[in-house]
């Protein structure tokens, strides 16, 4: 076959492919019909089935939904039993648990505090009230809880963060700050005897 005589067999057989023809006047087929008209309710739509004739239905009481348990308040909340914020992180600090917050910091505080914490990020510094510097002195005796329940539930002209960040992220990132503040406010003593040498 020429190269012509084939160019011409695919260039037809796409336009066959594309042609529609005309419209049907004749509904569609539907080969399998109760896919396309499936009995079911609508939310907020009413139904004469339950007694409060509402079709959204509230959870049976005592029931937790699957992944919702939240058994440990203290992890949850940032609070013990009596409403005090903990003193320290609920979690283990590993190295893996502080590069997950140097990383989950980076993408959501940085913008405001900046990468050191010390409140100007390239955000912070356009806002008429500058986001708080995380080494003032104030910061530094506050329990961890304080700065969990400041991401949780927001403070100030800081908006919350529960949607966005993770509880887990939200211990890591706390982790990570409290990193921070030992790297920018540290003394000598702070440094074990044998890494001294290296830092004179």
């Amino acid at each position: 076959m020429k190269k012509t005589t084939i160019w011409t067999a695919a260039l037809t057989a796409m336009i066959l492919a594309g042609c529609q023809g005309r419209p049907s006047e004749n509904p569609p087929i539907h080969m399998n019909p109760n896919m396309d008209h499936q009995p079911k309710y609508k939310a907020q739509s009413e139904s004469e089935f339950f007694e409060n004739h509402s079709t959204m239905r509230m959870s049976v009481e005592g029931t937790v939904a699957r992944g919702q348990l939240r058994g440990d308040d203290a992890y949850y909340t940032g609070r013990d039993a009596k409403g005090n914020v903990l003193e320290t992180v609920p979690v283990s600090v590993t190295m893996n648990l502080l590069k997950r917050g140097q990383e989950r910091y980076n993408i959501f505080c940085t913008p405001c505090h900046g990468e050191t914490g010390n409140g100007k990020g390239i955000v912070g510094q356009k806002m008429p009230i500058p986001p708080t510097n995380l080494h003032e002195a104030r910061l530094l005796p506050v329990g961890d809880g304080h700065l969990f329940d400041v991401m949780t539930n927001g403070i100030r002209n800081m908006q919350n963060y529960r949607s966005q960040i993770s509880v887990a992220d939200r211990w890591a990132i706390v982790s990570y700050v409290r990193a921070l503040q030992k790297s920018q406010l540290a003394t000598m003593d702070d440094v074990p005897q044998e890494k001294r040498k290296d830092l004179k």
